[in-house]
């Protein structure tokens, strides 16, 4: 690992850097056109430390370094903060298909960054085997370059990179999307490396793992994983209902999130493609918070959906209906987070 370290910050030494501006703000769904991720269909690890304590370390992940969940008064929600030199990594053992997806939101207090987040197949009792494991890919995030390399049984082959400005004390949105070989990572609205053969074949991807080698200290939430690869058209018109996992909204807010863009037009082209059908968008939430308060919410999500369909894609809005059922229609225990994720949802029922 130490290796690969040494071999990458020699790589970084010599590429040549041509930074593009970056977008300080907070972009809106229209600036996301041209983004095309889809999150995977079933969600398999979700954490926004939102049940963790302040200044306790989270429940769920692991670290040989320290850190502790905070919040922040310029920012929503609760953040794992990465406080020392070190590996940090969900505690599970995370079986991913030969599809899958990574997501997390990332802030640097610092202008000057360098952190490591590895997809690795490996042991999860035996986390530092390896490069670490038997296989994976490293990328290196720094506030002017995003560094890719493979490694598999002890030897690293592929190396690329994409030069950009990253800003410090920014929401930054990292998508990860794996197709068998194919890697695409997304920085915000913006696909930064498409790699069609650098995940090493043969292994299945069960760990993912930050590392830190200085005391950059950046914040991370809404760490997601998911699996498969979602079939927008059979599910909606041949099966009648589509569940989307993939339809993002902030804590307790109605408005869409930008990075739901890729989603909401694969569901605008098949409506597109069948001019004929008409669709009930309906909400969802989990069971936190009060009853009438969530149905509320529910109820504005499915309109606010609707809203974006209408307006940024160009569909009729009297092919659309809206509703909501707040936390009365789980489809799993509200007991953990990935199971409230799972509740958290859109639905789109053929009419």
């Amino acid at each position: 690992m130490k290796t690969l370290s040494f071999a990458i910050t020699a790589f970084l030494l010599c590429f040549s850097f041509t930074n593009a501006a970056f977008a300080q703000d907070q972009p809106s769904l229209q600036a996301y056109s041209k983004f095309d991720f889809i999150p995977g269909e079933k969600v398999i690890f979700f954490d926004d430390f939102s049940q963790d304590a302040v200044g306790d370390f989270p429940a769920l992940w692991f670290s040989n370094g320290s850190g502790e969940v905070v919040t922040l008064n310029n920012f929503p929600g609760k953040w794992l903060q990465l406080t020392a030199e070190g590996c940090y990594y969900p505690e599970r053992d995370l079986q991913t298909t030969e599809n899958f997806t990574v997501e997390f939101d990332l802030i640097s207090p610092a202008e000057s960054f360098n952190i490591g987040f590895y997809l690795v197949s490996g042991n999860i009792k035996n986390p530092d085997e390896g490069m670490p494991g038997k296989a994976g890919v490293m990328t290196t995030i720094t506030n002017h370059t995003l560094y890719t390399s493979d490694y598999a049984e002890g030897a690293d082959t592929h190396y690329g990179g994409a030069d950009f400005s990253l800003p410090s004390n920014k929401i930054i949105h990292f998508s990860y999307w794996v197709q068998k070989q194919r890697l695409r990572i997304y920085v915000n609205e913006q696909k930064r490396i498409d790699s069609p053969r650098i995940m090493p074949a043969g292994f299945k991807y069960n760990m993912f793992r930050f590392e830190l080698n200085d005391e950059d200290k950046p914040y991370i939430t809404n760490f997601r994983v998911a699996a498969g690869l979602p079939d927008t058209r059979n599910k909606l018109i041949t099966e009648g209902k589509l569940v989307s996992y993939g339809i993002y909204f902030d804590v307790n807010k109605a408005e869409v999130k930008p990075e739901s863009y890729g989603t909401l037009k694969s569901i605008a082209d098949v409506l597109k493609e069948n001019p004929d059908v008409r669709v009930k968008i309906v909400g969802h939430t989990d069971s936190d918070g009060a009853d009438a308060a969530n149905l509320d919410l529910s109820k504005r999500r499915g309109a606010s959906v609707k809203a974006e369909l209408v307006k940024t894609f160009g569909i009729d809005a009297a092919r659309l209906e809206s509703d909501g059922l707040g936390e009365t229609k789980p489809v799993a225990p509200n007991d953990t987070q990935v199971n409230k994720a799972l509740n958290r949802r859109v639905e789109f029922i053929k009419l």
